[in-house]
């Protein structure tokens, strides 16, 4: 579990043509009814919304609800819409036109933006780092000691064709093994609040653990982390944007540089504000919006999470998936980096370079 996010290991992106078709009959049944069903800036008034739509997730608090809540978004005000189901869904619902903005795993964002929706990545809203990480775990006595090992084993994934995978995939391939090789490595989809208990089980041979059920677990003892994803991609990384739709960029560009800016400065402000204080302002956002949550999670929080200063985007941020999304037909050939990302409407200035290893 990640405090400070939007879900950041989704189920895959199966749904992204159907989420094109459903944005272009939103599109057409809003120009029947002249105009869009909420307050959205046009020409005849010419002034930008002062409300942007997002979801949420239960139990925790997403950078753009610190960021309001620090005031760094101005007079903008966030429009809780809903909790989100996964990384996917989150992005497809700015897609087509329900949410204003929405986070995912990089690899997700890629699948939309290829797949012709009409978004663009904004800034880096998750990542890992010394503290904040994916471990994959056996057990203590099991066999299981090399990459080879996992031929014909069974690995506990919380989705298929997300971080997980692509992390799993990676490490696979760069340990030497072959394509046909990596297919025998069995994916399984195992719910996160379970995957300790089918390891413990022997359900499965290897556990994906993240957040408060890593910690758990470790806790309880009797696995060992086999590799992690820091390890895989041999150090701090980002691993996944905010999106906003274009249209929405087009008509708001103040309100687009207020929202970019301030997640920037509400990740730098998670960075260097002790961790107590921060785990009270988290506690203290959850009791304000009143939504009848738990606050037992966040006592795990350890750090942001994001590896750039201010979030900034980098080519190498998509390009390091690349290797994994050609082998999994997802693209052909290059990326263009450059219709997948923006760094234009993130203001906050820096002084250090960013933090992203190279991959």
């Amino acid at each position: 579990m990640k405090i400070g996010l939007f879900p950041k290991r989704p189920r895959p992106a199966a749904g992204v043509a159907a989420a094109i078709a459903a944005a272009s009959a939103i599109m057409l049944a809003l120009s029947g009814c002249g105009g869009p069903a909420t307050a959205q800036p046009g020409a005849q008034s010419g002034q930008e919304t002062q409300k942007v739509r997002y979801q949420g997730s239960p139990n925790s608090v997403a950078l753009i609800e610190v960021a309001e809540d620090l005031g760094y978004l101005g007079d903008v005000k966030l429009e809780w819409v809903s909790n989100t189901t996964s990384g996917p869904q989150s992005i497809q619902s700015v897609a087509t036109d329900q949410t204003d903005i929405g986070g995912a795993f990089t690899g997700a964002v890629i699948k939309l933006i290829e797949a012709g929706a009409p978004v663009q990545a904004v800034i880096n809203y998750y990542g890992e780092d010394k503290d904040t990480f994916t471990g994959y775990y056996v057990e203590e006595g099991s066999p299981i000691k090399t990459p080879r090992d996992l031929i014909g084993k069974k690995i506990a994934v919380n989705t298929l064709g997300a971080h997980h995978e692509a992390v799993i995939t990676t490490y696979l391939k760069n340990s030497g093994l072959t394509p046909e090789e990596i297919k025998q490595v069995q994916l399984v989809v195992v719910p996160p609040n379970e995957t300790e208990v089918a390891l413990r089980k022997k359900q499965v041979d290897v556990g994906t653990l993240g957040g408060v059920l890593q910690d758990r677990a470790l806790a309880e003892g009797g696995i060992r982390a086999l590799f992690t994803d820091v390890g895989v991609i041999g150090g701090p990384f980002d691993a996944g944007q905010y999106v906003l739709r274009k249209d929405f960029i087009a008509k708001n560009p103040e309100t687009s540089r207020t929202v970019v800016t301030g997640v920037a400065k509400a990740i730098e402000w998670e960075r260097t504000t002790p961790r107590e204080q921060v785990i009270a302002k988290f506690e203290e956002i959850i009791a304000k919006r009143g939504r009848n949550e738990s606050t037992e999670a966040l006592k795990y929080w350890k750090s942001v999470g994001v590896a750039s200063p201010g979030g900034r985007i980098q080519d190498q941020d998509f390009t390091r998936w690349e290797d994994y999304l050609k082998s999994a037909g997802i693209i052909n050939g290059s990326l263009d980096t450059a219709k997948l990302y923006t760094n234009e409407f993130n203001l906050l200035e820096t002084s250090a370079p960013a933090a992203t290893s190279k991959g």
